[in-house]
């Protein structure tokens, strides 16, 4: 039975500790302190909604860990620092079982990355989970989309297409081994946001975007930003042994246009090879060069051995697709 109000609810499983807040939940609005002198706040919103964005089956722990996770990507893709966060969380009925393992997914996060949640909304309705995330960049040192140049490099953070194939397994259109499932589908339901890595880019890369929506579409925006083109090597961008054994047509399409990665692809000028590399280490990640930046608008897709590639750029769209 359920006992719990709104109130008692967020108590219970979303009070935490919020040390550097000058006020925190459970007033009308959180008071965080103003950004160091020379330093502003980066602010972005993520919005996750059952059957959208994730499917009725995916355990709340890493429906929460997830639920942050996305939100803390798009800080990485700015090169900021995670600061604090809001949760506005409609649920269709009070389950202590399920609250109990998404604020534990959710918070195990929060605290990997200092991240503070310091308000938020809790109401009725159809499973949708709403965050805001709040992170300190330099003034004039956040990673943009704008910054691309002809000549830059680009690279990955990490494999891609993992995400695309454990939704082709669950739509029943392809067949994994009990291993390979886990492994993609542990890639779908537990991104891992790439923060370490977009603060040691910072004064390094000319531009950046987190990959949400396919590496095609997002590249794209880049380059509309940037009003530059770009040279893509696809067999260059890396994919995991689990997608290496499916068919090439398969392995394109879920690298290419798969989405839900949550790896940055991000450019550089091609004489700081050495420090991108090296940031990359620090970061505990093997970064991968897939491509160049050109002057001449478009996007040219290559395979390996400079051969050009027609392939179809299927950016997700949630009205479209």
């Amino acid at each position: 039975m359920n006992d719990l109000g709104e109130f008692e609810l967020i108590e219970r499983y979303f009070r935490h500790p919020t040390p550097h807040a000058l006020v925190g939940p459970g007033d009308d609005c959180a008071v965080l302190p103003a950004p160091a002198a020379g330093m502003a706040l980066a602010v972005s919103s993520d919005m996750l909604v059952e059957g959208r964005h994730f499917l009725p089956t995916v355990p709340p722990r890493l429906l929460g860990h997830k639920a942050l996770a996305v939100n803390l990507s798009d800080l990485a893709a700015a090169g900021a620092r995670p600061l604090a966060f809001t949760l506005a969380l409609a649920l269709p009925r009070v389950d202590a079982s399920w609250l109990e393992g998404f604020s534990d997914g959710l918070m195990a996060l929060a605290r990997e990355h200092g991240c503070e949640l310091v308000g938020g909304d809790v109401t009725a309705g159809p499973l949708n989970i709403c965050i805001t995330v709040f992170g300190e960049v330099p003034e004039r040192g956040a990673l943009l989309r704008s910054g691309a140049r002809p000549g830059d490099e680009i690279w990955l953070s990490g494999p891609l297409g993992d995400a695309r194939l454990a939704l082709e397994a669950f739509r029943g259109k392809v067949e994994l081994d009990g291993a390979d499932f886990r492994s993609t589908r542990r890639a779908m339901e537990a991104p891992q946001p790439r923060v370490v890595l977009g603060q040691a880019l910072r004064g390094l890369a000319s531009a950046a975007i987190d990959i949400s929506d396919g590496l095609l579409g997002d590249l794209g925006h880049v380059m509309r930003a940037s009003r530059v083109g770009a040279r893509i090597d696809t067999d260059s961008v890396p994919r995991s042994p689990a997608l290496a054994r499916q068919p090439l047509v398969l392995q394109r399409e879920c690298c290419l246009n798969g989405g839900d990665d949550y790896e940055l692809v991000f450019t550089a000028p091609a004489d700081a090879a050495t420090q991108v590399q090296a940031a990359g280490e620090r970061a505990g990640l093997a970064l991968a060069r897939i491509g160049r930046i050109e002057a001449e608008p478009g996007l040219r897709l290559v395979d390996g051995a400079g051969r050009p590639l027609t392939f179809e750029s299927r950016s997700f769209d949630h009205f479209r697709s």
